[in-house]
């Protein structure tokens, strides 16, 4: 496997570093503070091109390999986690779901605003009792005459409440189990549909998460999303491809505190020197950078085997659990090595550390990630 960027990755990477330094650092921690969404900067994404990254040009997308997309969240999560994940489901779960199952006629009208970023998008998966569990889908979608009667709820849905277009899962035929569910586009305002309160965070805080509340919401036939009873398979695939979003954004986490710590240690004294100086020090400087690269691997992997078009189940759940543990444990060292000033949130690890911690639960908690790795290695 080559692990040299190409020009293109490396164009790629510099253009979402300078779009993070330049337009999301300045405020970041008032974002996070005030739990403010940054609408100015996710329409900014969309004119870069990030909100639809590996869509096709047809539609508005950039026609770029999953790589690309890594390297660019990986940029964005250095600074701001938040703005990540918003990019994150608007690229892996909504538009690569819409582009890859939708029909022509629901690409242009729903796949083209989302990926210039006119328009956002959120996936509506779990529910209170089932969680990620696609299997125990409560929400029901009532087939009748010229459209479905969605009723029920879901929550701890990213961009709840400032998206435009929900892919919803419910159950239509429950006694078909996983294989009578389907996947809906539902539009904000559709009578019936109401946003709960946002949820107060510990972490990704400037990011709004919210539940969603469905009664006898009228959803059109044509807003189904492929065959009837394929929702099960569609909500496996997409979370297969939200994990390594998920893993890019703990790699980028991990490297953003990393550097911050790495820049501290070199001008912190204690001593009589710099603490770099300290081996106590230099040695935790060593075993994050060391875990930072093995995750850097694992996350790129997955995405290349996306790429080639390779089973990346696996993969990506490997690259999930290795990365989102580095993102814990290296920010737990970099508020360490910055001491007292590490609990402050001026010098911004603080934020990224509990920024980490919600890697280790979305697109799956690390239990389930070993759940799939245990099946997947144990089945072959």
């Amino acid at each position: 496997m080559n692990f040299e960027l190409t020009e293109e990755h490396l164009m790629i990477r510099d253009a979402a570093r300078n779009f993070a330094q330049q337009e999301l650092e300045a405020d970041v921690i008032e974002r996070d503070t005030q739990q403010i969404f940054p609408t100015a900067q996710v329409k900014k994404m969309g004119e870069l091109g990030f909100m639809g990254m590996m869509n096709d040009p047809k539609y508005g997308g950039g026609g770029m390999d999953t790589l690309s997309y890594v390297i660019a969240l990986e940029e964005l999560s250095k600074i701001d986690a938040s703005a990540s994940v918003i990019m994150s489901v608007n690229n892996s779960l909504v538009c690569w779901g819409l582009d890859e199952y939708g029909t022509h006629e629901q690409k242009e009208k729903y796949l083209t605003p989302l990926v210039t970023g006119e328009k956002l998008g959120a996936f509506a998966l779990s529910e209170p009792e089932a969680g990620s569990d696609a299997t125990s889908q409560k929400t029901t979608a009532i087939e009748k005459e010229d459209h479905y009667l969605l009723n029920g709820t879901k929550n701890w849905i990213t961009n709840g409440g400032s998206a435009d277009y929900y892919l919803v899962i419910a159950q239509t035929h429950p006694d078909l189990k996983h294989k009578g569910i389907n996947v809906f586009i539902v539009e904000k305002g559709w009578e019936g549909f109401e946003i709960g309160p946002k949820e107060d965070k510990l972490g990704i805080r400037s990011s709004d998460t919210h539940s969603l509340i469905f009664n006898d919401v009228k959803v059109p036939k044509e807003n189904r999303i492929a065959e009837d009873g394929f929702g099960f398979k569609f909500a496996m695939k997409t979370l297969s491809g939200g994990r390594i979003g998920i893993a890019a954004q703990a790699l980028g986490i991990a490297q953003g505190a990393y550097e911050k710590a790495l820049a501290y240690s070199k001008i912190r004294k204690a001593f009589g020197t710099e603490i770099c100086n300290h081996q106590a020090i230099a040695f935790k400087l060593a075993d994050m950078y060391t875990q930072i690269e093995g995750a850097r691997m694992l996350v790129y992997k997955s995405a290349i085997d996306k790429d080639n078009e390779l089973d990346y189940d696996l993969s990506s759940a490997v690259a999930k659990l290795v990365a989102s543990q580095a993102a814990m444990d290296v920010t737990i060292e970099a508020v360490q090595i910055h001491g007292g000033n590490g609990y402050v949130k001026e010098y911004h690890v603080e934020r990224l550390m509990r920024d980490a911690k919600i890697t280790q639960i979305y697109e799956g908690t690390s239990e389930i990630q070993k759940i799939v790795i245990s099946r997947k290695i144990l089945n072959d």
